[in-house]
C-alpha cells in the first residue's frame, strides 16, 4: 500500500477489540482494517487552513519576537496513541503509564526558549470550530521553521506560522534515534522550494519526522516491501487510549498509512483546555 497516496477514509472503532496498552499481544492480531483510497482527494495537511496555520508573512533569519515574560502552560483533553511495529514502540503520546511523557502546550512566544536548531515542533489550533490535523514543523534557530505547507516546503517565522496557537516540543515522541541536530537542519534546508510533484511526503508530520530521523518509512511509498516467499510483511499497530483503560487496536502494513489515520483521528475532535497554569519567569 505503499503507492497510494491518498488519506484513508473514516474507520469505524466500536466493533474493534481491546488490548493492553503495555504491547502487543498475540491474540491482538486477528485486528484486521478495510482501506479505502481515492484519488481525488487531498492529504488533510494539503486543503490549506489561511485562518488557521496560514503564514501571514515571511520572517527573515534572525528575527526574534521580544520575549514575554508571562507565559502559559496548558493541559489539554486530547486523543493519546501510542503504536508499534511488531512489538517494538516506535511512537508514545500517552500521559500515563510506563511510556508516559509531557504533554503539556505552551504559548507560541515561549517555543524558542524551549526548543533549540533541530528540533521538531507540533502546532495546535485551539478553537470552538473543527480544527486542522496538528501541524509540525522543524525548528532551524533565530525564530525560524522548516515545513511542509499547502503542498511546499517552505522557511517562515514560527511566530506568523503559528499566530494565535499554540506548540509543544515533540522529538521523544518517537522513539527511533535521532541524527545529530546538524543533519537535521541540513535535511530541511536541503529540501527548501519543492512543491507537490516533487514532495514525497504526504503530510507535515511525516516530513519532519523524516527530516529528524532519516527513516525512509515516512516517505510515501517508502516502506520496504517483503519479497515474496522470503518474509512476512512489517506490520504496525495503532492503540488509540480511551477512557477507562480502554484501547483500540488497528493494522497497518506501513507507518505511512499509520501516521494518515492518526492525524485524521486528530483532526476529527476538539482540543479543549482542562488546566492553564501561568508561568512567570519559570516559575508557576
Amino acid at each position: 500500500m505503499g503507492n497510494q497516496l491518498d488519506r484513508i477514509t473514516h474507520l469505524n472503532y466500536s466493533e474493534l477489540p481491546t488490548g493492553d496498552p503495555s504491547g502487543i499481544e498475540k491474540d491482538e492480531l486477528r485486528v484486521g482494517v478495510a482501506y479505502f483510497f481515492s484519488d481525488e482527494e487531498e492529504d488533510l495537511d494539503e486543503r490549506g487552513q489561511p485562518d488557521k496555520y496560514g503564514v501571514k508573512g515571511s520572517g527573515s533569519p534572525g528575527q526574534e519576537t521580544p520575549t514575554h515574560h508571562l507565559h502559559h502552560q496548558l493541559v489539554l483533553n486530547e486523543t493519546q496513541f501510542s503504536a508499534f511495529r511488531g512489538q517494538e514502540c516506535i511512537f508514545s503520546k500517552v500521559s500515563s503509564g510506563p511510556q508516559a511523557g509531557d504533554l503539556s502546550v505552551y504559548s507560541v512566544s515561549a517555543l524558542p526558549a524551549l526548543c533549540k536548531p533541530g528540533d521538531l515542533l507540533e502546532l495546535l489550533y485551539l478553537g470552538p470550530s473543527e480544527h486542522p490535523p496538528p501541524h509540525w514543523v522543524v525548528y532551524v534557530g533565530g525564530g525560524q521553521i522548516i515545513h511542509l505547507h499547502q503542498g511546499q516546503i517552505r522557511q517562515d517565522s514560527l511566530y506568523e506560522a503559528a499566530a494565535g496557537n499554540v506548540g509543544r516540543v515533540v522529538n521523544s515522541w518517537y522513539r527511533f534515534r535521532p541524527l545529530v541536530a546538524e543533519l537535521v537542519v541540513q535535511n530541511a534546508c536541503g529540501h527548501l522550494g519543492l512543491k507537490s510533484d516533487e514532495i514525497c511526503w504526504t503530510n507535515s508530520e511525516s516530513f519532519a519526522a523524516w527530516c529528524r530521523f532519516g527513516k525512509r518509512e515516512f516517505k510515501a511509498g517508502g516502506e520496504l516491501q517483503a519479497a515474496a516467499g522470503t518474509q512476512h510483511q512489517q506490520q504496525y499497530y495503532l492503540k488509540i487510549h480511551l477512557a477507562e483503560n480502554k484501547v483500540h487496536t488497528v493494522r497497518f502494513h506501513s507507518l505511512e498509512d499509520l501516521i494518515r489515520e492518526k492525524r485524521r483521528i486528530d483532526a476529527s475532535g476538539k482540543l479543549r483546555v482542562i488546566k492553564d497554569l501561568a508561568i512567570v519567569d519559570g516559575k508557576e
